[in-house]
């Protein structure tokens, strides 16, 4: 039995297909094959069920390529070793990213983090919430930004930065005239929502619940981007709420809409993940000290209220 063996085992797992996995592990279909043959001939069992389409695992097989992502995830660990003991910072690293904070966050600090860090790397998918989840415990991410607090056993939260909400009213809205609004203020049946799926909008949800005035059969007009519900809000459609750093980039002549909340300012969370194993941790603290780097000095709130991402119920 060697790693080897056990890496293209997960690539068919994972792929359900070993032309695929060949290719993804970068080697030829008859290698990658002969190479699964062996193992199963060693160990006496059959690990994946050839004859269905796509590829199954067998009974015995979902226990092997679990004990095999643990012993591989190990085998990295000792190259993870050898590169700190080295101080290299250095090599692929996979940083999934939410759609609400992809925008704003990554033009913040991406060239900064190249230029100090040529060796890394980088390849940086925009995905929701669960997808990230799944990918950083399969380990198919080696980090994620994302918002928290998400209580997942085998993911670790680093926090990053608070981001307070701000609201975006309209000069036809009732609370226009309003210099700092409140939560007591926010009416779900009068707000413009992210579409489902986005955690933010699971956020502003949790925190329209939070008053009393909450109503669970709603109107609601969703769209997938923040500078949709701004041009559905200025077409007089309603109000909506923006993470504050979206907010950096709202037009000039648009600035007059945006409202502050009184304090403590309702505000999400944002972290680094990445799971509890550890690997590749000099990057991951690299990453870190850069976006912390560069935020602090965009976001100065400090009297905030952490909203969950997650839905919740409040009490009344």
């Amino acid at each position: 039995m060697t790693i080897t063996q056990l890496k293209y085992v997960l690539a068919v797992a994972e792929n359900q297909n070993f032309t695929k996995a060949a290719e993804k592990t970068f080697v030829t279909q008859p290698t990658l094959s002969m190479q699964i043959q062996k193992l199963e001939d060693e160990l006496d069992i059959i690990i994946f069920d050839r004859g269905k389409k796509p590829i199954e695992l067998t009974d015995v097989g979902r226990k092997i390529v679990t004990q095999a992502r643990n012993i591989v995830n190990e085998a990295n660990r000792i190259t993870d070793i050898v590169d700190q003991q080295k101080g290299y910072i250095g090599g692929e690293f996979r940083l999934g990213v939410i759609p609400t904070v992809m925008p704003t966050l990554l033009p913040m600090f991406l060239r900064n983090f190249i230029n100090k860090y040529p060796k890394v790397k980088l390849k940086i998918e925009e995905l929701p919430t669960d997808t990230i989840i799944e990918r950083l415990e399969d380990g198919h991410l080696d980090a994620a930004i994302a918002a928290t607090p998400l209580n997942i056993e085998s993911i670790k939260e680093r926090p990053l930065y608070y981001e307070p909400f701000v609201g975006y009213i309209p000069s036809n809205h009732e609370l226009h005239n309003t210099e700092k609004i409140t939560i007591e203020d926010l009416d779900l049946n009068n707000m413009l929502l992210l579409e489902d799926g986005h955690c933010f909008r699971d956020g502003v949800i949790n925190l329209c619940k939070a008053n009393r005035n909450y109503e669970d059969d709603t109107f609601s007009l969703e769209s997938g981007s923040f500078e949709t519900l701004v041009r559905l809000a200025n077409e007089g459609l309603g109000m909506t709420l923006l993470p504050y750093l979206h907010t950096l980039e709202v037009k000039s002549e648009e600035k007059k809409y945006l409202h502050m909340f009184k304090d403590p300012a309702p505000a999400r969370e944002v972290s680094l993940l990445y799971h509890k194993s550890e690997l590749k941790m000099q990057i991951i603290e690299s990453l870190r000290n850069t976006i912390a780097g560069v935020v602090k000095g965009a976001i100065t709130f400090q009297n905030v209220q952490i909203i969950s991402p997650l839905p919740q119920k409040f009490k009344s």
